[in-house]
């Protein structure tokens, strides 16, 4: 099912519910799992991170999806590692928001030693916050399979001893981008899960392919909406392809009890106002489940 932009904006919260803040957020897919609509910190990549979750408690959310990458608008593994009390101290005082996962990058050409410092800030962290599950990119596509499991079985035991759940994205241009090799490498890497991104396969070479056998590994999803057919990866909701309505189902078949997260990429060039495609994806999400 793909929801049009007619369909979408007749999705609104009962009356004067978005104005006080009190939007239900804890739903719950067929069967009793409950699943929470999170909302990722890039979706107000423009604005410093109190301002970005300022404006993620203003909509109504309750979860949020952290970004941690080196590269990235908002916090960076490295500070974890090097002042943790000030990032946690940030953190708590996010209003009452709890973070249901990291989105973390620790960027290229890192010693294996630094890697291991930063993940295991990171996982610290995400004990200390109650984050249950953290996501981190595979490497490039093309790469060599078995060195990789190797690096994904030792960041993965790094992440258990701290009780947290390890996952791989699904992006475009990594070995991930690849619906069997995102497969193979979590039946070989014990406690591997995905981070589920289905705009990257819409836009990567596998466009065609169905995506119905990743859903047993699936425990984390971030979604916006993306056009495949134009190659654009980010489009007003409603104007792109992502079947939100056909995710939500096959999670349900696996019993999926996690975050679906908002995830819409402010940026310099995106031609519209972000808060208003993150109020319409937060409320469309909540009305399939």
């Amino acid at each position: 099912m793909v929801l049009h932009a007619d369909a979408i904006d007749a999705i609104d919260p009962p009356l004067g519910v978005c104005a006080r803040g009190i939007a239900p957020i804890l739903v719950s897919l067929p069967g009793g799992y409950a699943v929470y609509v999170a909302c990722s910190t890039l979706c107000f990549g423009q604005r410093p991170l109190r301002n970005a979750l300022q404006s993620i408690g203003e909509l109504g959310f309750t979860k949020v999806d952290l970004a941690l990458r080196e590269s990235g608008p908002h916090l960076k593994p490295s500070e974890v590692t090097a002042d943790f009390n000030r990032v946690l101290q940030t953190l708590r005082s996010a209003g009452g928001l709890a973070i249901s996962a990291f989105h973390v990058d620790f960027g290229e050409g890192l010693p294996p030693a630094v890697i291991a410092q930063q993940m295991k800030s990171v996982c610290r962290l995400a004990r200390v916050l109650t984050t249950p599950l953290i996501s981190i990119p595979t490497v490039a596509a093309g790469s060599d399979l078995e060195p990789e499991i190797e690096r994904l079985t030792w960041l993965s035991r790094l992440a258990t001893a701290d009780g947290v759940t390890m996952t791989i994205e699904t992006r475009a241009g990594t070995l991930t981008d690849d619906p069997a090799t995102a497969i193979q490498l979590c039946r070989r890497v014990p406690g591997l899960g995905l981070a589920l991104d289905p705009s990257h396969y819409l836009i990567g070479p596998y466009h065609s392919q169905e995506l119905d056998d990743l859903f047993p590994f699936v425990q984390h999803v971030r979604l916006r909406d993306t056009n495949g057919r134009l190659n654009q990866f980010q489009v007003r909701i409603g104007q792109g392809e992502i079947e939100y309505g056909r995710i939500v189902a096959q999670l349900a078949r696996f019993n999926y009890g996690r975050s679906l997260s908002v995830d819409i990429h402010d940026t310099p060039e995106s031609p519209y106002d972000m808060q208003p495609e993150v109020r319409k994806l937060k409320y469309l999400l909540e009305s399939l489940l």
